[in-house]
């Protein structure tokens, strides 16, 4: 309902970079910078941490971000598998999906690591996934961006804040960044060009490392490239991958090489990266019908490489088109055969909801429940299915748990909200929207909506001082984004 301002981040930027980048280039600008933490003379670690939520928070309220609570586990798992063999990590990271079928994955300030749905469905194995994800993370761990602006910046006098912009813009969508971006570098264009060609090649090198390290197969890497410059050589329109990360040959070359002087692996197919490639097909791709014909001919020939994955993408398509007992009865001989798989667990759950078989989801989830409390994925799927059979009172308190333990969690926010509202808790309502919106980055809606729960709990002293320091607290953020 509520978009930011597409102003507000330009504008934020240029009062956040303007004072120290003037002072530092003056007092560092015989100091060359070391690799991995260049570029602090243009942005600070908690400033580019700032700026990354802002623009999130941007991303949340215009791009089509997919919340799904099993791809953003999967994602997330994914992700974390490299950080934690990465050098020079300096915050947590975020990843997150965009429903886009262009090829394309981005990061940017504070550690965020978008990707779009296509690049999971084009890539045969998990490593050749994994070598991107690994490739972004590099350009984080390297801080390419603030060492990018850093660069532009000593050769002409620009506006940062039109730098920054340009550059996030370039990553999220291409096609309309490098214009915004060319715009403001007329008169440093090669040297641009030179210094992102610069920060692939050191990207490419980390990352094949780190793929390495966090036991994928380097190969992946220089086979992703060449699949992509084959499938799209003689394309007048490249994706937006091959327009913000360009692999001339050379570059090619350079990754096959650095993945064969590392330890090759010989990694069977992966269920869950199938799992979630039948996921994103099957939920956000192509007509249920078709879908459903795709996944029984894959079985009826035995096309696949995983056959569970083949059958949980016509489960989830027979779901899509309204055949509920169809999917029920493929999911739970799965489910049989491998307890606990939360890809399973997630759509059977929508089925029992929808056959309003709730006893079965409520039992199924609450022994799971047990064995990974407040994971998302079961804690969402079972306060969904206890707001179904009505139980709002016990699915109100399972997301108000699980949002201390994980906090600024978007779905059980949005979920919590439509309980409060089947409840006739009009206070607690507003307060909970309140809280999705400022998720958005729309605090201005966000405080109004605490002002009307306010009004809305006269009678509860207690709720009223809550929701008064957090419209204290929403105003702070606004104000503090404003002074940045």
């Amino acid at each position: 309902m509520f978009k930011i301002k597409p102003l507000i981040l330009a504008t934020t930027l240029t009062t956040l970079l303007t004072i120290p980048y003037s002072s530092a280039v003056q007092t560092n600008k015989n100091k060359l910078p070391e690799i991995g933490a260049a570029g602090i003379s243009v942005l600070s670690i908690d400033k580019e941490r700032l700026i990354g939520e802002a623009m999130m928070k941007q991303l949340r309220s215009s791009q089509p971000i997919i919340n799904d609570p099993v791809l953003i586990e999967y994602i997330n798992d994914l992700g974390n598998q490299l950080i934690k063999n990465a050098q020079d990590i300096n915050y947590s990271f975020e990843f997150f999906l965009i429903k886009n079928k262009q090829l394309n994955a981005f990061a940017f300030f504070g550690g965020h690591v978008g990707i779009h749905s296509g690049l999971i469905t084009e890539a045969d194995t998990e490593s050749e996934l994994a070598s991107v994800i690994a490739h972004e993370i590099s350009h984080v761990s390297q801080r390419h961006l603030a060492r990018r602006l850093e660069s532009q910046s000593q050769t002409q006098a620009l506006s940062m804040a039109g730098l920054i912009s340009g550059v996030l813009i370039s990553l999220v969508n291409p096609n309309l960044g490098f214009a915004t971006l060319m715009g403001s570098m007329a008169l440093s264009q090669q040297a641009s060009i030179n210094y992102t060609r610069g920060n692939e090649k050191e990207a490419d090198r980390v990352g094949i490392t780190l793929l390495s390290a966090s036991n994928f197969e380097p190969q992946g890497a220089p086979d992703f490239f060449s699949k992509m410059t084959a499938k799209y050589r003689y394309k007048t329109t490249p994706p937006p991958m091959l327009l913000t990360h360009p692999i001339p040959t050379s570059r090619i070359t350079d990754a096959r090489q650095r993945a064969h002087s590392l330890p090759s692996r010989n990694l069977p197919p992966q269920l869950s990266f199938e799992l979630a490639k039948s996921r994103i097909t099957s939920r956000y791709e192509n007509d249920p019908k078709y879908n459903i014909k795709r996944y029984q001919r894959q079985l009826d020939k035995k096309l696949y490489l995983l056959e569970e994955a083949a059958e949980y993408g016509l489960a989830m398509s027979y779901f899509e088109n309204n055949e509920y007992i169809a999917a029920q009865n493929i999911l739970e001989r799965l489910l049989v055969a491998d307890k606990n798989n939360l890809f399973y667990v997630d759509v059977l759950s929508d089925v029992y909801i929808a056959l309003e078989q709730f006893d079965r989801g409520i039992k199924m989830l609450e022994e799971i429940d047990l064995l990974m409390p407040y994971n998302q994925v079961v804690t969402l799927n079972f306060a969904s299915v206890l707001k179904a059979a009505e139980h709002y009172e016990k699915s109100s308190q399972i997301l108000q748990d699980f949002l201390l333990v994980q906090p600024g969690n978007f779905i059980a926010y949005d979920l919590l909200t439509e309980i409060y509202r089947k409840q006739e808790k009009t206070a607690l309502m507003h307060s909970s929207k309140a809280e999705v919106l400022a998720l958005l980055g729309a605090y201005s809606p966000a405080i109004d909506e605490l002002q009307t729960a306010y009004n809305f709990a006269k009678k509860q002293p207690l709720l009223q001082k809550r929701i008064k320091a957090r419209i204290l607290q929403f105003q702070a953020q606004e104000d503090k984004l404003e002074r940045l």
